[in-house]
């Protein structure tokens, strides 16, 4: 009788702990905040890919600082890149994104395949883009990016 009731009892914790293990939970929705972080993010890469250099110096901030598998620059030369076509961010893939706000600091995770022209030379490579924001008088602006290179397979079809 003893084993039987031991039997049913580790029975029944193990059933509790494999249906615990396999429930998952879904991710709250973008506050207002978050959601306006992401679409700006998106505007960005779009920007970007078409050289608007005018509303991507809008959008930097004065001591902005990039950091890209060749280097460190600020946005002076950041500009001068993109509208010379030295780096030519054709297309950035994103398969996720994650935003956290602090204030009037926003971080910002990109993982994302890059279509770049680099030197002349069209390559993708898959990234995880870190972005930082800072809301100033209403408006937020990028204040940071960085491109740190992931070691997975590059998910996007070239077309």
């Amino acid at each position: 009788m003893k084993k039987s009731i031991l039997g049913l009892f580790l029975f029944i914790t193990t059933l509790q702990l494999s249906v615990a293990q396999t429930t998952e939970t879904t991710p709250a929705p973008p506050t207002r905040a978050e959601q306006e972080i992401l679409d700006l993010s998106k505007a960005k890469w779009l920007w970007m890919a078409d050289k608007k250099v005018d509303t991507l110096n809008n959008l930097f901030v004065e001591k902005a600082m990039f950091v890209h598998m060749g280097g460190k620059w600020g946005k002076t030369r950041e500009l001068d890149v993109i509208k010379s076509g030295n780096i030519w961010y054709k297309k950035a893939e994103i398969y996720s994104a994650a935003v956290n706000i602090f204030g009037n600091t926003a971080i910002l995770l990109n993982d994302i395949d890059l279509l770049a022209v680099v030197g002349g030379n069209e390559v993708i490579n898959p990234f995880m883009v870190t972005e930082v924001y800072l809301k100033e008088n209403g408006k937020w602006r990028m204040a940071q990016l960085t491109f740190s290179h992931l070691r997975r397979e590059v998910k996007m079809k070239k077309e």
